[in-house]
């Protein structure tokens, strides 16, 4: 097959979570366990680091593949979904699994695929490690898809766990409740292996704790050693910011990646840092954690996170998509100077959208904002996008009255004729708005 017959049969063939939902869904790892026997075995090929959470793991494996890339390390770079190329999902040292690569392993394994009823994220993740055990990476930095308990990437012994925080997404497949959903992500703590927990939450805590005792883990909560201070700036570039070490300032450091959330996943990548340095497991020096914190974009490519994608007016597209997610963006326009707002939003079908937008309602007619924000309502171009007259419906029962737009392109061509250029149009609800957006 070529490249795009490769991607159409893996779009199209094979059932993938991001474009019909729920039916993609395999709540076992019996096809992985498999699959990683057909492959002989990759997921013991190399050393890794295994990433889970609700919100901000995706900005966590960025920041600690870059740190690593600065100290010399050979990383590989595993993340979901992908927002413009396929390849973006396997990286090594920030460039992307070649297309040759792609194509050569669907033609070699496709009927074992088939006779499976592999998903394609399952697929996937048998691509990625196949091609960091071939490829011979030092370490891989391994984000999980959905949950962790059942995760297709919970097949590997990482060095060391990561759970950023936790909140209520995708709670058809994994709970109800903040502790249910902990205890789905907790089903990453290996037996004697150390997990950093990035936020302290009174919900979660005790899951946590009893899964890592039950497992002799040890456990570290990094927001408790680690602070960003809150009063970062924006140099135009990047974000500065000021670190403290159990109370005690250590120095000022700048960003790639820029958002007020980011102090948390900061403190994250911090604490993660201090144990993989512990038993010198791996060397990191404090000259590649503070290139790597600054270079991440570089390094890793990563888009899509508070990435500003236009000036005058300043436009800034986010991938904020559950109400967690949406709550740390509003953060952020807190501390930007600008006239007036023009929000672009729309989402997939089973998310809160109700909730989110009575959220940002009452968030966007705050004290703080200056004048009421001009909506615009656009639907991802996937399966499960929510359409564009439902949630312009939804939204008018709240009291918003909104422009419904063709897609995303449409919809920022509007907002653009008609704002100001000292206005801020912010796109986001949905990472495949974003992808619409950055394609």
């Amino acid at each position: 097959m070529t490249y795009p017959e490769t991607l159409d049969y893996l779009f199209n063939a094979l059932p993938a979570y991001h474009r019909i939902g729920a039916a993609a869904y395999k709540a076992d790892l019996g096809n992985t366990i498999a699959m990683m026997e057909h492959l002989g075995h990759p997921e013991q090929g190399f050393r890794s680091i295994h990433v889970a959470g609700t919100n901000g793991k995706g900005s966590v494996s960025h920041f600690l593949a870059s740190v690593l890339q600065e100290a010399g390390y050979k990383v590989g770079l595993y993340t979901s979904p992908h927002l413009v190329d396929f390849r973006e999902r396997i990286r090594i040292n920030g460039e992307m699994i070649p297309k040759e690569r792609v194509v050569d392993f669907v033609d070699a394994n496709r009927s074992f695929f088939e006779r499976q009823e592999l998903s394609f994220f399952e697929m996937t993740v048998g691509m990625a490690f196949d091609y960091f055990r071939n490829e011979q990476v030092d370490i891989a930095v391994i984000e999980v898809g959905m949950g962790g308990r059942l995760d297709s990437t919970n097949v590997i012994t990482p060095l060391l766990s990561l759970i950023t925080n936790i909140g209520l997404d995708h709670t058809q497949f994994l709970g109800d409740t903040l502790e249910k959903i902990a205890g789905e992500k907790a089903g990453i703590i290996k037996p004697g292996i150390p997990v950093v927990i990035g936020q302290t939450q009174p919900e979660t805590q005790p899951v946590f704790e009893r899964i890592a005792a039950e497992r002799h883990s040890p456990i570290t909560f990094a927001d408790k050693h680690w602070n960003v201070d809150p009063n970062w700036r924006f140099d135009g570039e990047r974000m500065v910011f000021q670190l403290e070490h159990d109370g005690e300032y250590i120095d000022d450091f700048t960003s790639g990646l820029i958002g007020p959330y980011q102090m948390w996943n900061i403190a994250t990548v911090c604490e993660a840092v201090q144990q993989l340095r512990k038993g010198a497991v791996l060397s990191i020096d404090d000259d590649a954690f503070r290139r790597g914190l600054d270079r991440v974009i570089d390094n890793t490519h990563l888009m899509g996170r508070w990435q500003i994608v236009g000036h005058h007016p300043l436009t800034i597209c986010e991938t904020a998509h559950n109400f967690d997610g949406i709550n740390a963006m509003m953060m952020g326009l807190v501390g930007l100077d600008f006239k007036r707002l023009h929000i672009i939003y729309g989402c997939v079908n089973d998310k809160d959208y109700g909730k989110i937008l009575t959220y940002l309602h009452s968030q966007l007619n705050a004290e703080h904002i200056k004048q009421e924000p001009i909506w615009y309502f656009s639907q991802p171009s996937v399966q499960r996008g929510l359409a564009v007259n439902i949630l312009q419906d939804a939204a008018r029962q709240l009291g918003i009255v909104g422009e419904a737009c063709a897609n995303v392109k449409e919809a920022v061509a509007m907002a653009r004729s008609n704002a100001a250029p000292d206005d801020l149009i912010l796109v986001t609800g949905s990472i495949f708005l974003i992808a619409d957006l950055l394609a």
